[in-house]
């Protein structure tokens, strides 16, 4: 069984289209009223909407494993009853700027044997077999990867919670030397306007109501906030393609595709930047764990 997982700092993501927060809670006790509950390592956890914390290497503490554990007893509840006992492949994702470095550390991370929890009270015990290590942005792309083998250069931006990804294609495979990862994600925006406003207006907002102004959606916020909102957007927007200018990411000579949530928030301000002569966009939140699941179900069929 492969269960593909793009460990977000802003969100947990799985291929076939579940999510969540990559926020926890933990408890000496089982929180009475927690609709979903982990009990783990003589603890138990739950899933929160305030995040952890920016980790570059998210080995460093089993939080990000607990996550997963989540996002598999998710995947098993799906499809069948407990008590759930399986062998597991899980295909996750690094940045590029840090794949190399931190492959072996994600994969040893994650491969486990014996693992056993109790999810809402059902027992699970499995082992995580294989672990497939992949670079993120490159993977988001693959779904269309054989219409770029044509295209000398391209770049893909990965604007996600907290990093921004850049990597060069040279028709349609990764140039790993030529790849960054800058911490201007949605996160540093969001925490930006969230100053603002509380300084401006007086008023506490959170994630949620950022990202129901740049949605369009319905809110009761005053206008002057909602323009606070809309400005702080753009110059964000504009700064992330100036530091991609500056690191001789020029956008104006080579075609670009922008996947990751931040990208489909900024979309309007990237079609309309002068910065910007080409670009696509990956609409889908999920598509890093999409392309995780087919790289690994590729080299797994090719093995067999």
């Amino acid at each position: 069984m492969i269960i593909a997982i793009d460990h977000g700092n802003y969100a947990v993501k799985l291929s076939d289209g579940d999510s969540f927060v990559s926020g926890l809670s933990e408890h000496s006790v089982q929180p009475p009223l927690a609709t979903d509950t982990i009990e783990w390592g003589g603890k138990y956890w739950t899933l929160t909407e305030n995040r952890i914390p920016f980790m570059r290497d998210k080995t460093k503490d089993d939080r990000f494993f607990i996550l997963s554990l989540f996002a598999i007893a998710r995947k098993l509840s799906e499809q069948g009853s407990p008590p759930y006992e399986t062998d597991i492949d899980l295909a996750v994702g690094l940045p590029p700027e840090h794949f190399s470095l931190l492959k072996e550390k994600f994969m040893n991370y994650f491969k486990r044997e014996d693992v056993n929890f109790k999810y809402n009270g059902a027992p699970v015990r499995m082992n995580i077999v294989r672990v497939f290590v992949y670079p993120q942005a490159y993977a988001a792309i693959i779904p269309r990867s054989r219409s770029l083998l044509t295209t000398p250069r391209l770049f893909v931006i990965d604007i996600g919670g907290f990093t921004t990804d850049v990597l060069m294609l040279r028709n349609g495979k990764p140039d790993l030397q030529i790849c960054r990862s800058l911490e201007m994600g949605v996160i540093t925006m969001n925490n930006d306007i969230i100053g603002k406003v509380s300084a401006l207006h007086d008023i506490r907002i959170e994630d949620d109501h950022i990202t129901s102004v740049i949605q369009g959606q319905e809110t009761i916020l005053p206008e002057s906030v909602i323009q606070t909102v809309w400005d702080a957007t753009k110059r964000h927007a504009d700064t992330i393609l100036n530091k991609l200018r500056e690191l001789q990411v020029d956008l104006r000579s080579t075609p670009a595709i922008f996947i990751g949530g931040g990208a489909i928030q900024f979309k309007k301000y990237i079609e309309g930047s002068p910065m910007v002569v080409k670009a696509d966009f990956v609409n889908d939140t999920k598509a890093n764990a999409i392309g995780y699941m087919m790289l690994a179900s590729a080299q797994l069929q090719s093995h067999s």
